[in-house]
């Protein structure tokens, strides 16, 4: 079992390392049990935290209304919910990255 996340009730609780600032917004892996993923939007009024909603969103295939932000809003590190669907697509993504 892969430890970025857990299962709570009907939604998938996930780990993530977020990177603001960067030239682009990507999945880059794994890092200490969270997802790492760069931000190109910067940290300030929480455009970084809204860019990673709409990013997370676009890649596990739901609606951004349906991914919260359960901590973290103000750290690099956090914990998002999201509905279980969303799990496998963003499986897919991490293993595409060690291909």
């Amino acid at each position: 079992m892969d430890n970025w996340y857990r299962i709570n009730d009907d939604m998938a609780l996930i780990n993530i390392k977020a990177v603001p600032g960067a030239s682009k917004t990507e999945i880059k892996g794994l890092a200490e049990n969270r997802i790492r993923i760069t931000i190109a939007a910067a940290p300030e009024n929480g455009k970084a935290n809204e860019e990673l909603i709409a990013f997370l969103a676009k890649k596990a295939g739901c609606s951004k209304s349906h991914i919260k932000l359960v901590s973290g809003d103000k750290s690099r590190l956090k914990t998002l919910a999201l509905p279980l669907k969303a799990l496998g697509p963003l499986q897919t993504c991490i293993d595409g990255l060690n291909q």
